[in-house]
Protein backbone atom coordinates (compact mmCIF):
# COMPACT_ATOMS: atom_id res chain seq x y z
CA UNK A 1 0.00 0.00 0.00
CA UNK A 2 3.05 2.58 0.55
CA UNK A 3 4.11 1.73 -2.82
CA UNK A 4 0.48 2.40 -3.92
CA UNK A 5 0.15 6.04 -1.98
CA UNK A 6 3.68 6.98 -3.53
CA UNK A 7 2.17 6.34 -7.12
CA UNK A 8 -0.77 8.26 -6.62
CA UNK A 9 1.26 10.93 -5.12
CA UNK A 10 3.57 10.73 -8.06
CA UNK A 11 0.17 10.85 -10.66
CA UNK A 12 -1.19 13.69 -8.58
CA UNK A 13 1.72 15.94 -8.86
CA UNK A 14 2.28 14.97 -12.50
CA UNK A 15 -1.43 15.93 -12.84
CA UNK A 16 -1.59 19.69 -10.88
CA UNK A 17 -1.85 22.79 -12.72
CA UNK A 18 -1.83 26.72 -11.72
CA UNK A 19 -3.97 29.73 -12.92
CA UNK A 20 -3.41 32.61 -10.89
CA UNK A 21 -3.70 31.98 -7.36
CA UNK A 22 -5.81 28.77 -8.21
CA UNK A 23 -4.34 25.36 -8.06
CA UNK A 24 -6.05 22.33 -9.48
CA UNK A 25 -5.79 19.19 -10.83
CA UNK A 26 -6.88 17.43 -14.45
CA UNK A 27 -8.19 14.09 -14.48
CA UNK A 28 -5.61 13.38 -17.91
CA UNK A 29 -3.23 15.58 -19.04
CA UNK A 30 -3.23 14.14 -22.43
CA UNK A 31 -6.96 13.45 -22.82
CA UNK A 32 -8.70 15.78 -20.18
CA UNK A 33 -6.54 19.00 -19.73
CA UNK A 34 -9.32 21.00 -17.77
CA UNK A 35 -10.94 21.24 -14.41
CA UNK A 36 -14.07 19.34 -13.64
CA UNK A 37 -16.53 19.07 -10.78
CA UNK A 38 -17.39 15.98 -9.66
CA UNK A 39 -13.13 14.56 -10.38
CA UNK A 40 -12.59 17.64 -8.22
CA UNK A 41 -14.33 16.26 -5.53
CA UNK A 42 -12.73 12.51 -5.89
CA UNK A 43 -9.31 14.80 -6.27
CA UNK A 44 -10.41 16.58 -3.16
CA UNK A 45 -10.67 13.34 -1.07
CA UNK A 46 -7.59 11.41 -2.60
CA UNK A 47 -6.00 14.82 -1.63
CA UNK A 48 -6.95 14.31 1.99
CA UNK A 49 -4.76 12.01 2.47
CA UNK A 50 -1.82 13.37 1.81
CA UNK A 51 -2.19 17.29 2.12
CA UNK A 52 -5.47 19.19 3.19
CA UNK A 53 -4.16 22.35 1.90
CA UNK A 54 -3.63 20.52 -1.06
CA UNK A 55 -7.28 19.40 -1.22
CA UNK A 56 -8.95 22.68 0.33
CA UNK A 57 -6.87 24.48 -3.02
CA UNK A 58 -8.77 22.05 -5.24
CA UNK A 59 -12.40 23.08 -3.93
CA UNK A 60 -11.54 26.79 -3.77
CA UNK A 61 -10.31 26.49 -7.63
CA UNK A 62 -13.71 25.23 -8.44
CA UNK A 63 -16.09 27.28 -5.91
CA UNK A 64 -14.15 30.21 -8.19
CA UNK A 65 -16.81 29.92 -10.92
CA UNK A 66 -19.72 29.02 -9.40
CA UNK A 67 -22.76 30.97 -11.10
CA UNK A 68 -24.67 33.86 -9.31
CA UNK A 69 -27.49 31.39 -9.35
CA UNK A 70 -25.45 28.33 -7.54
CA UNK A 71 -24.29 26.36 -9.82
CA UNK A 72 -21.20 25.27 -10.58
CA UNK A 73 -20.12 24.20 -13.90
CA UNK A 74 -19.00 20.89 -14.20
CA UNK A 75 -15.91 22.35 -16.56
CA UNK A 76 -13.69 24.84 -16.07
CA UNK A 77 -11.53 25.36 -19.03
CA UNK A 78 -9.14 28.03 -17.42
CA UNK A 79 -6.92 27.83 -20.67
CA UNK A 80 -8.91 26.56 -23.94
CA UNK A 81 -7.37 24.38 -26.10
CA UNK A 82 -8.38 21.70 -28.69
CA UNK A 83 -9.12 18.73 -26.72
CA UNK A 84 -12.61 18.76 -25.73
CA UNK A 85 -13.25 22.43 -27.15
CA UNK A 86 -17.32 22.54 -26.52
CA UNK A 87 -19.17 25.34 -26.67
CA UNK A 88 -21.35 25.81 -23.65
CA UNK A 89 -22.69 28.90 -24.20
CA UNK A 90 -20.18 30.45 -21.63
CA UNK A 91 -16.84 31.65 -21.66
CA UNK A 92 -14.64 29.45 -19.68
CA UNK A 93 -16.70 27.02 -18.64
CA UNK A 94 -19.52 24.92 -19.11
CA UNK A 95 -22.93 25.83 -18.12
CA UNK A 96 -24.60 22.03 -16.88
CA UNK A 97 -23.10 20.55 -13.84
CA UNK A 98 -22.50 17.23 -12.27
CA UNK A 99 -22.96 14.42 -9.27
CA UNK A 100 -22.92 16.82 -6.37
CA UNK A 101 -20.37 15.38 -4.30
CA UNK A 102 -18.49 18.90 -2.75
CA UNK A 103 -20.26 18.97 0.59
CA UNK A 104 -18.41 14.92 0.69
CA UNK A 105 -15.23 16.26 -0.47
CA UNK A 106 -15.51 19.69 2.28
CA UNK A 107 -15.90 16.54 5.26
CA UNK A 108 -14.10 14.73 4.47
CA UNK A 109 -11.27 17.17 4.55
CA UNK A 110 -12.78 18.75 7.65
CA UNK A 111 -12.17 14.99 9.28
CA UNK A 112 -8.63 15.06 8.27
CA UNK A 113 -7.74 18.85 9.93
CA UNK A 114 -10.55 20.17 11.96
CA UNK A 115 -10.36 22.97 10.22
CA UNK A 116 -13.71 24.67 10.89
CA UNK A 117 -12.59 27.81 9.11
CA UNK A 118 -11.94 26.30 5.86
CA UNK A 119 -15.76 24.73 6.01
CA UNK A 120 -16.87 28.71 7.14
CA UNK A 121 -15.35 29.79 4.28
CA UNK A 122 -16.63 27.47 2.01
CA UNK A 123 -20.34 26.68 3.08
CA UNK A 124 -22.44 30.02 1.65
CA UNK A 125 -20.98 28.46 -1.79
CA UNK A 126 -22.49 24.70 -0.82
CA UNK A 127 -25.70 26.65 0.56
CA UNK A 128 -26.37 28.23 -2.71
CA UNK A 129 -25.24 24.90 -4.91
CA UNK A 130 -27.64 22.38 -3.41
CA UNK A 131 -30.73 25.43 -2.91
CA UNK A 132 -30.23 25.64 -6.60
CA UNK A 133 -30.64 21.72 -7.27
CA UNK A 134 -33.45 21.74 -5.15
CA UNK A 135 -35.12 24.63 -6.78
CA UNK A 136 -34.17 25.01 -10.22
CA UNK A 137 -34.08 20.94 -10.91
CA UNK A 138 -37.15 20.47 -9.13
CA UNK A 139 -40.03 23.25 -10.31
CA UNK A 140 -42.94 21.42 -9.44
CA UNK A 141 -41.59 20.07 -5.98
CA UNK A 142 -41.83 16.55 -6.55
CA UNK A 143 -38.68 16.14 -4.51
CA UNK A 144 -36.63 14.17 -7.33
CA UNK A 145 -33.70 16.56 -8.35
CA UNK A 146 -33.62 16.36 -12.61
CA UNK A 147 -30.72 16.85 -15.14
CA UNK A 148 -30.89 18.57 -18.32
CA UNK A 149 -28.11 16.76 -20.47
CA UNK A 150 -26.76 12.97 -19.80
CA UNK A 151 -23.05 14.77 -18.85
CA UNK A 152 -24.37 16.15 -15.34
CA UNK A 153 -24.58 12.69 -14.77
CA UNK A 154 -20.88 12.13 -15.22
CA UNK A 155 -21.51 8.84 -17.28
CA UNK A 156 -21.99 10.68 -20.75
CA UNK A 157 -23.38 7.76 -22.75
CA UNK A 158 -24.71 5.27 -20.57
CA UNK A 159 -27.40 3.22 -22.29
CA UNK A 160 -29.64 5.03 -19.28
CA UNK A 161 -29.81 7.68 -21.62
CA UNK A 162 -30.88 5.85 -24.56
CA UNK A 163 -34.41 6.22 -24.11
CA UNK A 164 -34.74 9.88 -23.34
CA UNK A 165 -32.03 10.77 -26.34
CA UNK A 166 -34.19 8.70 -28.66
CA UNK A 167 -31.12 6.33 -29.51
CA UNK A 168 -31.36 2.22 -29.75
CA UNK A 169 -29.60 0.33 -27.11
CA UNK A 170 -26.44 -0.65 -29.50
CA UNK A 171 -25.38 3.29 -31.05
CA UNK A 172 -21.98 3.89 -31.69
CA UNK A 173 -19.58 6.70 -29.37
CA UNK A 174 -20.10 9.04 -32.31
CA UNK A 175 -23.57 8.66 -32.78
CA UNK A 176 -24.28 9.27 -29.22
CA UNK A 177 -21.81 12.46 -28.81
CA UNK A 178 -24.05 13.64 -32.20
CA UNK A 179 -26.87 13.66 -30.29
CA UNK A 180 -25.93 14.41 -26.76
CA UNK A 181 -24.26 17.66 -29.05
CA UNK A 182 -27.69 18.39 -30.35
CA UNK A 183 -28.67 18.79 -27.32
CA UNK A 184 -25.80 21.33 -26.40
CA UNK A 185 -27.02 23.22 -29.24
CA UNK A 186 -30.97 23.20 -27.67
CA UNK A 187 -29.81 24.20 -24.24
CA UNK A 188 -27.65 27.12 -25.41
CA UNK A 189 -31.49 28.07 -27.63
CA UNK A 190 -33.15 27.97 -24.29
CA UNK A 191 -30.15 30.04 -22.39
CA UNK A 192 -29.71 26.71 -19.84
CA UNK A 193 -33.08 28.14 -18.08
CA UNK A 194 -33.15 24.41 -16.33
CA UNK A 195 -36.98 23.91 -15.76
CA UNK A 196 -37.76 24.89 -19.53
CA UNK A 197 -34.31 22.93 -21.03
CA UNK A 198 -35.72 19.80 -18.88
CA UNK A 199 -39.52 19.94 -19.87
CA UNK A 200 -39.00 20.18 -23.63
CA UNK A 201 -35.62 18.79 -24.38
CA UNK A 202 -34.22 15.82 -21.70
CA UNK A 203 -35.59 15.69 -18.34
CA UNK A 204 -34.35 12.67 -16.54
CA UNK A 205 -34.17 12.04 -12.56
CA UNK A 206 -31.45 10.41 -12.43
CA UNK A 207 -30.75 7.39 -9.86
CA UNK A 208 -27.18 8.05 -9.05
CA UNK A 209 -27.31 11.62 -9.22
CA UNK A 210 -30.27 11.99 -6.37
CA UNK A 211 -28.57 9.11 -4.19
CA UNK A 212 -25.97 11.47 -3.62
CA UNK A 213 -28.15 14.82 -3.68
CA UNK A 214 -29.43 11.91 -0.32
CA UNK A 215 -25.78 11.46 1.04
CA UNK A 216 -24.68 14.98 0.81
CA UNK A 217 -27.34 16.46 2.10
CA UNK A 218 -27.23 14.74 5.01
CA UNK A 219 -23.38 15.47 5.18
CA UNK A 220 -24.04 19.08 4.42
CA UNK A 221 -26.19 19.00 7.50
CA UNK A 222 -23.61 17.86 9.42
CA UNK A 223 -21.32 20.44 8.63
CA UNK A 224 -24.25 23.16 8.78
CA UNK A 225 -24.56 21.98 12.80
CA UNK A 226 -20.75 21.71 13.59
CA UNK A 227 -20.98 25.88 12.12
CA UNK A 228 -24.03 26.48 14.72
CA UNK A 229 -26.83 27.07 11.48
CA UNK A 230 -29.24 24.45 13.35
CA UNK A 231 -31.85 25.75 10.78
CA UNK A 232 -30.09 24.88 8.08
CA UNK A 233 -29.18 21.54 9.32
CA UNK A 234 -32.51 20.42 10.07
CA UNK A 235 -33.85 22.20 6.71
CA UNK A 236 -31.33 19.97 4.76
CA UNK A 237 -32.33 16.48 6.72
CA UNK A 238 -35.66 17.21 6.08
CA UNK A 239 -34.85 17.48 1.91
CA UNK A 240 -32.62 14.04 2.45
CA UNK A 241 -35.73 12.35 4.05
CA UNK A 242 -37.50 14.06 0.77
CA UNK A 243 -35.71 12.86 -1.74
CA UNK A 244 -35.17 9.55 -0.49
CA UNK A 245 -38.91 9.22 0.21
CA UNK A 246 -39.21 10.44 -3.65
CA UNK A 247 -36.65 7.28 -4.97
CA UNK A 248 -38.94 5.01 -2.97
CA UNK A 249 -41.65 6.34 -4.65
CA UNK A 250 -41.18 6.83 -8.34
CA UNK A 251 -38.36 4.61 -9.25
CA UNK A 252 -38.35 1.83 -6.88
CA UNK A 253 -39.73 -1.72 -8.63
CA UNK A 254 -39.20 -4.94 -7.69
CA UNK A 255 -35.91 -4.16 -5.32
CA UNK A 256 -34.44 -2.18 -7.73
CA UNK A 257 -34.51 1.56 -8.20
CA UNK A 258 -34.54 2.61 -12.05
CA UNK A 259 -33.65 6.39 -13.53
CA UNK A 260 -36.80 8.40 -14.96
CA UNK A 261 -37.93 10.75 -17.47
CA UNK A 262 -40.71 13.13 -18.39
CA UNK A 263 -43.57 14.33 -16.45
CA UNK A 264 -45.22 10.82 -16.25
CA UNK A 265 -41.87 9.21 -14.47
CA UNK A 266 -41.54 6.77 -17.21
CA UNK A 267 -38.76 4.23 -16.19
CA UNK A 268 -35.41 3.25 -17.90
CA UNK A 269 -35.27 -0.13 -16.89
CA UNK A 270 -31.57 -0.62 -18.32
CA UNK A 271 -29.73 -2.49 -15.56
CA UNK A 272 -26.83 -0.19 -15.03
CA UNK A 273 -24.34 -0.07 -12.22
CA UNK A 274 -26.97 2.48 -10.71
CA UNK A 275 -29.03 -0.27 -9.31
CA UNK A 276 -26.20 -0.07 -6.42
CA UNK A 277 -25.71 4.02 -5.83
CA UNK A 278 -28.89 4.06 -3.23
CA UNK A 279 -26.47 1.81 -1.05
CA UNK A 280 -24.24 4.93 -0.67
CA UNK A 281 -26.84 6.92 0.51
CA UNK A 282 -28.79 4.13 2.92
CA UNK A 283 -31.88 4.55 0.90
CA UNK A 284 -32.67 0.74 1.27
CA UNK A 285 -33.90 -1.44 3.96
CA UNK A 286 -31.13 -4.15 5.26
CA UNK A 287 -33.27 -6.46 3.48
CA UNK A 288 -33.79 -4.77 0.36
CA UNK A 289 -29.77 -4.53 0.30
CA UNK A 290 -29.39 -8.15 1.11
CA UNK A 291 -31.42 -8.55 -1.88
CA UNK A 292 -29.81 -6.58 -4.29
CA UNK A 293 -26.22 -7.53 -3.32
CA UNK A 294 -27.28 -11.61 -3.65
CA UNK A 295 -29.24 -11.66 -7.05
CA UNK A 296 -27.55 -8.71 -8.57
CA UNK A 297 -23.80 -7.46 -7.57
CA UNK A 298 -22.40 -11.26 -6.87
CA UNK A 299 -24.26 -12.86 -9.83
CA UNK A 300 -21.77 -13.92 -12.53
CA UNK A 301 -24.42 -13.25 -15.36
CA UNK A 302 -24.75 -9.96 -14.33
CA UNK A 303 -21.94 -8.17 -11.98
CA UNK A 304 -19.65 -10.30 -10.96
CA UNK A 305 -17.11 -10.70 -13.99
CA UNK A 306 -13.55 -11.68 -13.27
CA UNK A 307 -12.68 -7.83 -12.69
CA UNK A 308 -16.18 -6.20 -11.12
CA UNK A 309 -17.64 -4.01 -11.37
CA UNK A 310 -18.73 -3.71 -15.19
CA UNK A 311 -21.15 -0.37 -15.77
CA UNK A 312 -23.52 -2.14 -17.46
CA UNK A 313 -25.04 -6.19 -16.74
CA UNK A 314 -23.41 -8.23 -18.99
CA UNK A 315 -27.24 -9.45 -19.73
CA UNK A 316 -28.44 -5.56 -21.50
CA UNK A 317 -28.37 -6.16 -25.32
CA UNK A 318 -25.62 -1.97 -24.72
CA UNK A 319 -23.03 -3.90 -22.67
CA UNK A 320 -19.63 -3.59 -24.25
CA UNK A 321 -17.03 -4.21 -22.37
CA UNK A 322 -14.54 -1.67 -24.29
CA UNK A 323 -17.83 0.49 -24.75
CA UNK A 324 -16.74 3.73 -22.64
CA UNK A 325 -19.62 4.04 -19.54
CA UNK A 326 -21.42 0.88 -21.45
CA UNK A 327 -19.65 -2.02 -19.42
CA UNK A 328 -16.03 -1.18 -18.42
CA UNK A 329 -15.34 -1.18 -14.77
CA UNK A 330 -14.21 1.85 -13.49
CA UNK A 331 -12.38 3.10 -9.93
CA UNK A 332 -15.00 5.54 -9.29
CA UNK A 333 -17.81 3.56 -9.56
CA UNK A 334 -16.69 0.90 -7.84
CA UNK A 335 -15.77 3.34 -5.06
CA UNK A 336 -19.12 3.74 -4.69
CA UNK A 337 -20.14 0.85 -4.82
CA UNK A 338 -17.29 -0.44 -1.53
CA UNK A 339 -18.80 2.54 0.44
CA UNK A 340 -22.43 1.50 0.02
CA UNK A 341 -21.71 -2.09 0.65
CA UNK A 342 -19.75 -1.27 4.18
CA UNK A 343 -23.26 0.39 4.88
CA UNK A 344 -24.86 -2.74 5.07
CA UNK A 345 -22.06 -4.38 6.79
CA UNK A 346 -20.92 -6.49 3.53
CA UNK A 347 -17.20 -6.27 4.47
CA UNK A 348 -16.21 -9.32 2.61
CA UNK A 349 -18.20 -7.96 -0.31
CA UNK A 350 -16.36 -4.93 -0.04
CA UNK A 351 -13.15 -6.15 0.64
CA UNK A 352 -13.11 -7.73 -2.83
CA UNK A 353 -14.74 -4.93 -5.02
CA UNK A 354 -11.28 -3.13 -3.14
CA UNK A 355 -8.99 -6.16 -4.62
CA UNK A 356 -10.36 -6.09 -7.92
CA UNK A 357 -10.00 -2.56 -8.14
CA UNK A 358 -6.45 -2.63 -6.70
CA UNK A 359 -6.05 -5.89 -8.96
CA UNK A 360 -6.75 -3.45 -12.54
CA UNK A 361 -4.71 -0.51 -11.26
CA UNK A 362 -1.83 -3.31 -10.89
CA UNK A 363 -2.22 -5.33 -14.20
CA UNK A 364 -3.21 -1.86 -16.10
CA UNK A 365 -1.91 0.93 -14.69
CA UNK A 366 -4.23 4.43 -13.79
CA UNK A 367 -6.15 4.12 -16.93
CA UNK A 368 -9.38 5.91 -17.41
CA UNK A 369 -11.66 2.46 -17.51
CA UNK A 370 -11.29 -0.89 -17.76
CA UNK A 371 -11.95 -4.38 -19.54
CA UNK A 372 -14.32 -6.19 -16.73
CA UNK A 373 -13.62 -9.36 -18.37
CA UNK A 374 -9.83 -9.00 -19.49
CA UNK A 375 -8.32 -6.44 -16.96
CA UNK A 376 -7.05 -4.93 -19.62
CA UNK A 377 -6.87 -0.74 -19.54
CA UNK A 378 -8.88 1.34 -21.81
CA UNK A 379 -9.18 5.41 -22.70
CA UNK A 380 -7.33 8.07 -21.12
CA UNK A 381 -3.95 7.40 -19.15
CA UNK A 382 -2.35 9.08 -16.37
CA UNK A 383 -5.96 9.10 -15.02
CA UNK A 384 -6.61 10.44 -11.63
CA UNK A 385 -10.02 8.16 -10.88
CA UNK A 386 -7.78 5.42 -10.12
CA UNK A 387 -6.46 7.46 -6.48
CA UNK A 388 -9.65 6.18 -5.19
CA UNK A 389 -8.10 3.10 -4.19
CA UNK A 390 -6.36 4.53 -1.09
CA UNK A 391 -9.67 5.89 0.24
CA UNK A 392 -11.16 1.96 0.35
CA UNK A 393 -10.44 1.74 3.56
Amino acid sequence: MRDLKHAVLKLFLENRRESGKYYYTVPSPASYPYQWFWDSCFHAIILSHFSPHDAKNEIFSLLSKQFDNGLIPHMIYWKKGKVINVNWGKDGTSSITQPPMIAYAVRQIFQTDGDLSFVRTVYPSLYHFYRYLLTERDPHEKHLVGIMNPDESGEDNSPRFDDPLNLPPTNTLKENTKRRFQLVDQNIDCKFDAPFCMRNFFWVKDVPFNAIMVKNMQVLAELAEKLGNNDDALYFTQKSKEISSAMRKHQLSHGLFWSVYGKRYQKIKVKTWAIFAPLFAGILTKEEAKELVKKHLLNKKEFWTDYPVPTVSRKEPSFDPKGFWRGPAWIATNWFIYKGLLNYGFVEEAKRIKESSLALIEKSGFREHFNPLTGEGEGAKNFTWGGLVIDMD
